[in-house]
């Protein structure tokens, strides 16, 4: 007979006072693997439904179900336990258990026929809450979950267990699903979340998935801090990081590395409790709005990053970073100055700004100064990490499908260490000098004035209400796309930048009269825009997805990219072609599915978008330099080598005289360029 808990019943189920209805006489049958009613018919009753577990309140009329068929006429017995106390249910001897919720008992159902075989269901449990809040369950429930206990704030030493709890009503009972920093947890499955010794790096925000077949609901998101935060030395009252990798470029030579540079490092960020915004391909507006929108999240004590990897040069001792639309040649006015960037964010009172750029340092103009650049303001809490020193290139390593940057091979080496960052970046510093692909080519460079020995492992703990949550967002749940033929297709959709999309469809198994299936996916004729959906090809966004999801196993895959610039609904068609069994034919019958734009393009939405107080085109593999400089390739035996780029994009004749160009963008520009996107929307290329 199965056990209470839904496997074989067995002699450690006894321990814990589960008893078979019949008592300890039938237990030692059963442990003696002698079905109750053994005999050479047994089997000649199967159970076609069984009885479902569920949740619900105190009061609450409903009934268990339990369908089975046999050779004979079935008899029906209900049995109930509770409190280690197993007995049967005077009268219930029907298909149906009528039952009022009183109290959290279990159930299983005995069938059996006129030659004494006999069959037990599934045991279920009935979960009564017995004290839920006014006016739960709604009036019309259907069985969906209905959240009826939220987890709550914890504070934790490191190495004490952590616990999180919370609870849900349903018919059937749902499901859980834990989720940290807005990552699935996959081991975390039930209503309680139990860590045996936590870690730092399980602080962040946690919430919980209740799903049944009715739905989902979540939890409220709370803050779990690890270590005693307020007698910490230091803490993040909030994690934010801005990673932006232009790879695409329309007036310059394309780059490669940044796009596996961007997602590794927004992979790293994450498990430090960051949350994290990767972009890829933004014209010089979208970047504006980008900046801005990071900018105003930040806050008192936030521990804020800023990531670039792209082209980018260095004019009058200030950096610039070049949108993928910037014209040739190089003009601040068509850049995006970092420094301007970094007064913004010392602005908000932040804790730690780290500026990390991955990009070269040729002097625009090699008869300008060195450095005019105005004294960072004295607050002691920024952290500059060059990937090359001035008027130098910045390299990156070819190895097979992916392509890094020397700069980011050693980074990700070591920014998970626990230690001040400014010490973390020399370790990264020491490893780049000692690299001989570089020797003499590349030296990493590190400008500070933190004065605190703050580390991106700090603990988080919120100061109030926790920050607005950004980053990649939550995905498009997936769905089941049905043909009128009977098969089935299963849509999915995996985000690897916040601004790009795998759709992703996989054809379940056909009907029987359905032979040699093919399924596309496309958009419809009528609303075909190249410029955002295309079949995804051999490259090396291709190379990522294929790293992470299993593409083997998919039928059909398709980029949605530059989600930024989507302006209406994405409508996207299923085609199914098949050969019919019975008339040999070849039919097609295609299914169409909307992707709302409200979900595509969250980070760029006007109606999420403020402007602050205080002011994925695909990547193409590419053989020029990265960051406007040289590449360094591996050959079949693993020794790298460094190679040559296809050139400079930096002007080689007649340079504009320093004296009559014009200043980075200032404060109003960054202002202007962002209200002027909001007016012309976010399909807009220019302002």
């Amino acid at each position: 007979m199965p056990g209470p808990a839904g496997g074989d019943f067995s002699e450690e189920a006894a321990q814990r006072g589960f008893c078979p209805p019949g008592g300890a006489e039938a237990a030692q049958l059963w442990l003696h693997h002698e079905p109750w009613g053994c005999g050479p018919r047994e089997r000649a009753i199967a159970i076609t439904e069984q009885p479902v577990s569920v949740s619900v309140p105190v009061g609450y009329s409903f009934s268990l179900r339990c369908r089975a068929e046999g050779r004979t006429s079935l008899q029906y017995q209900w049995f109930c336990q509770h409190q280690s106390v197993c007995c049967q249910i005077p009268g219930a001897t029907k298909q149906d258990l009528p039952i009022t919720a009183q109290q959290t008992q279990l159930y299983t159902c005995r069938i059996n026929d006129l030659y004494r075989n006999a069959v037990f269901s599934d045991w279920v449990k009935v979960e009564v809450h017995q004290c839920v809040a006014r006016g739960l369950p709604p009036r019309l429930w259907r069985g969906e979950p209905v959240i009826v206990l939220n987890p709550t704030e914890q504070r934790v030493e490191v190495g004490k267990p952590l616990q999180l709890q919370c609870a849900a009503m349903g018919v059937p009972a749902p499901t859980y699903q834990w989720y940290r920093n807005g990552n699935l947890l996959e081991q975390q499955k039930k209503k309680k979340l139990w860590i045996t010794h936590a870690k730092v790096s399980d602080s962040g925000t946690y919430l919980c998935c209740a799903s049944n077949s009715h739905g989902e609901h979540w939890t409220n998101a709370v803050d779990v801090h690890i270590g005693t935060c307020r007698s910490e030395k230091f803490f993040a009252t909030g994690k934010i990081a801005l990673l932006v990798g232009n790879n695409h470029y329309q007036h310059h030579p394309n780059l490669i590395a940044p796009v596996t540079d961007v997602f590794e490092l927004s992979l790293l960020l994450e498990q430090l409790g960051f949350q994290v915004v990767s972009l890829l391909d933004l014209n010089k507006a979208e970047m504006a709005t980008a900046v801005s929108r990071f900018l105003q999240l930040l806050g008192k004590g936030v521990y804020a990053i800023f990531y670039y990897a792209g082209h980018g040069y260095e004019h009058l001792g200030r950096n610039y970073m070049v949108p993928v639309d910037a014209p040739q040649p190089y003009a601040p006015e068509n850049c995006i100055s970092v420094q301007r960037i970094l007064q913004k964010m010392q602005q908000q009172q932040t804790a730690l700004n780290l500026i990390l750029l991955d990009t070269c340092r040729k002097w625009y103009n090699p008869e300008c100064a060195l450095s005019q650049v105005p004294p960072l303001e004295p607050w002691g809490n920024t952290v500059y990490g060059y990937a090359t020193s001035e008027d130098a290139e910045a390299y990156e390593l070819q190895d097979g499908e992916f392509s890094s940057g020397i700069f980011m091979k050693y980074l990700k080496k070591h920014i998970l260490q626990e230690k001040k960052v400014t010490h973390m970046l020399e370790d990264v510093l020491e490893d780049i000098g000692r690299d001989p692909l570089v020797t003499g080519k590349q030296v990493m460079e590190i400008k500070h004035t933190l004065k605190e020995a703050r580390s991106l492992t700090d603990p988080i703990c919120p100061l109030g209400a926790a920050p607005e949550h950004w980053g990649r967002g939550h995905e498009p749940l997936s769905k089941t796309v049905t043909f009128p033929c009977g098969a089935q297709a299963e849509l999915c959709f995996h985000r690897l930048f916040s601004n790009m999309m795998y759709v992703c469809a996989k054809l379940q198994p056909p009907p029987a009269h359905v032979a040699d299936a093919r399924l596309l996916l496309c958009q419809p004729t009528e609303k075909v825009d190249v410029a955002v959906l295309k079949e995804s090809r051999p490259d090396q966004v291709e190379s990522l997805f294929a790293s992470v999801y299993k593409r083997e196993e998919l039928d059909c895959v398709f980029q949605l990219c530059g989600l930024q610039k989507i302006q209406t609904d994405v409508v996207l068609q299923l085609d199914l072609h098949y050969t019919q069994l019975s008339t040999k034919q070849r039919t097609c019958e295609s299914q169409r599915t909307i992707l709302q734009k409200s979900l595509l393009g969250q980070f760029f939405s006007q109606s999420n978008y403020r402007q602050p107080n205080c002011p994925r085109t695909p990547a193409r593999a590419s053989s020029v330099c990265r960051r406007d400089a040289s590449v360094l390739s591996t050959d079949p035996k693993g020794q790298g080598s460094l190679r040559t780029g296809s050139g400079h994009s930096l002007p080689s004749s007649n340079p504009s005289n320093s004296s009559t160009e014009p200043e980075e963008n200032d404060e109003s520009d960054l202002s202007e360029l962002c209200s002027a996107l909001l007016r012309a929307g976010p399909g807009q290329d220019c302002p």
